[in-house]
């Protein structure tokens, strides 16, 4: 085994057993020492069992369609450049190109997520995974469906399903459905709904997955916030 897969293996842990290490292990025995030797691991920002979890997903959802376009990997590597910086990226955008060369059991990997993520954590899991699929400005049926599926099998109800879904596929009630409410809801509703939101995603839900997560859970908060202050600015609410 190469310097760099005991590196990344040691830093794993409940992500090393059942299907998502053997899956991990396939990727890594493909990887050889010299395709990988100019990359220097930062060891002070080291890869989780989440990145694990979230890597094997990118590329289920990526092989949806039967097409692993430029912008989705583009989006991955932003995403792994944020959180653990150029090296480690290196690293694991060499480690989604195997994966991406397997097929993934979706539904074992799942299992093994909702086991071991708390919900928050699976929530910001799915709205990283369409923020990959929407990575070339469209979402498309295949998609949607492997992502719904990845939805259900960790435990997400149809309402934060669909509330995340509306962050990325917008239609005249995204903002409405963002909140998880009716568009027929009174303004005191819409208040209350908003409060409800802001307390449930408040990025401090997802502390445990580190700072850098934090980020991004900070970017759905964002989109929180901007459905109500557009349902506020149609209605006129102070």
């Amino acid at each position: 085994m190469s310097s760099w897969n005991k590196w990344i293996l040691g830093s794993l842990g409940w992500a090393l057993g059942g299907p998502i290490g053997g899956i991990l292990g396939f990727a890594l025995g493909a990887i050889s020492e010299d395709a990988t030797k100019s990359y220097k691991p930062d060891t002070k920002a080291l890869p989780n069992d989440f990145s694990a979890a979230m890597l094997v997903l990118c590329a289920a959802v990526m092989k949806a369609d039967n097409r692993i376009l430029k912008s989705e990997l583009d989006y991955v590597r932003q995403f792994f450049i944020r959180q653990f910086g150029s090296a480690i990226a290196g690293n694991m955008m060499l480690l989604l190109r195997e994966l991406l060369k397997q097929d993934i059991p979706v539904a074992e990997v799942c299992t093994q997520i909702k086991q071991n993520v708390d919900l928050s954590s699976r929530l910001q899991l799915l709205h990283l995974l369409f923020g990959v699929a929407a990575a070339d400005g469209n979402v498309n049926n295949e998609e949607t469906s492997t992502i719904r599926q990845i939805a259900y099998l960790l435990g997400i109800s149809e309402r934060d399903y669909v509330r995340i879904q509306s962050m990325f596929v917008q239609d005249d009630n995204a903002a409405y459905k963002i909140l998880e409410i009716d568009k027929s809801a009174s303004d005191d509703d819409v208040k209350k709904a908003y409060r409800k939101m802001a307390m449930k995603y408040h990025p401090d839900k997802v502390y445990n997955l580190g700072a850098d997560y934090q980020k991004d859970a900070q970017e759905k908060f964002k989109k929180i916030n901007e459905a109500y202050e557009q349902i506020k600015k149609k209605r006129g609410i102070n």
